[in-house]
């Protein structure tokens, strides 16, 4: 019996508060002052891959490791991956460079000194590494990063940078730094690319379709990446006054995300990114984007 393909499980750690969404209502300076809920959240999720016996890649901001360092070795002692998730949450297209160097160095600096080891991966925040913000793969090149997850090859209001590959490959930065990207997973429908890699679209769609969706890019034999975040699993956070779409896109259906998640551990193989990219095939031509 042939063995299932292994897909990246990944998490991005951060609080309900940091979220692009609600920043409307909560401004950065009051972040120290609001219910802090991801420790426990992150927990819950360490229980969960204990029980199913699945490591995962856990992309972890830099404001929440400096105050939650034994949140961090908890992760590490159980065997999962620590990436970067940059330090302030900011979208990398609103920065500078130089700010983006910064925060990058500094997150990467906080996880490498609580765990010991390199941190060598990373995702930007809401995956804001765009057309108009290239530069910042030069700058992870340069700090020492082998691998990235922050290219959704999609049209969206946030993020997103169409035409560039579906699948993992090695990126070709515009300094000419070479980077292996894990790009966010989206399977064909018709004309069009659907997004499908988790989170809020994990909690829209059915689960029915997103196990579809999620073995249509396994049965063309490439594995996928899901990803999702502690205050997903969370229905009791504190509700904040946003928009009506910022209030659908991140409180719709967080009573039903842990049971899906579930469901989702017994019915695909999963590893950390570094598991799964090791076992790609990936072209050593690098592609420009």
């Amino acid at each position: 019996m042939q063995t299932p393909i292994q897909n990246a499980l990944t998490i991005d750690v951060e609080d309900y508060f940091q979220v692009a969404a609600l920043s409307e209502a909560v401004q950065r300076d009051d972040w120290s002052s609001m219910e802090y809920r991801v420790e426990a959240n992150t927990d819950r999720l360490l229980e969960l891959f204990d029980s199913h016996g699945i490591k995962a890649t856990f992309f972890t901001l830099g404001w929440v490791a400096e105050r939650s360092p034994a949140l961090v070795r908890r992760i590490q002692n159980g065997g999962h991956e620590i990436a970067s998730h940059g330090y302030s949450h900011q979208l990398i297209y609103d920065q500078t460079p130089e700010l983006f160097r910064e925060e990058t160095r500094r997150s990467k600096k906080i996880l490498e000194d609580i765990t010991g080891e390199p941190v060598t991966g990373y995702r930007a925040a809401s995956y804001s590494i765009t057309s108009a913000s290239r530069w910042a793969l030069d700058i992870l090149c340069d700090e020492g990063f082998t691998w990235d997850s922050s290219i959704f090859p999609v049209h969206h209001d946030r993020y997103g940078m169409p035409g560039t590959p579906f699948e993992p490959y090695k990126l070709r930065a515009p300094g000419g730094g070479v980077l292996t990207e894990f790009p966010l997973s989206t399977c064909p429908l018709g004309n069009y690319r659907l997004p499908i890699a988790g989170g809020g679209y994990f909690r829209l769609f059915p689960y029915w379709f997103s196990r579809w969706g999620l073995g249509r890019i396994n049965r063309a034999g490439q594995p996928f990446i899901f990803y999702l975040h502690p205050w997903e699993i969370d229905p009791e956070q504190p509700r904040m006054k946003v928009k009506a779409f910022s209030r659908f896109r991140h409180y719709n259906n967080l009573d039903k995300c842990m049971s899906r998640l579930e469901s989702l551990l017994g019915d695909f193989r999963f590893g950390p990114v570094s598991s799964v990219l090791s076992d790609a095939k990936i072209s050593s031509q690098a592609v420009a984007v």
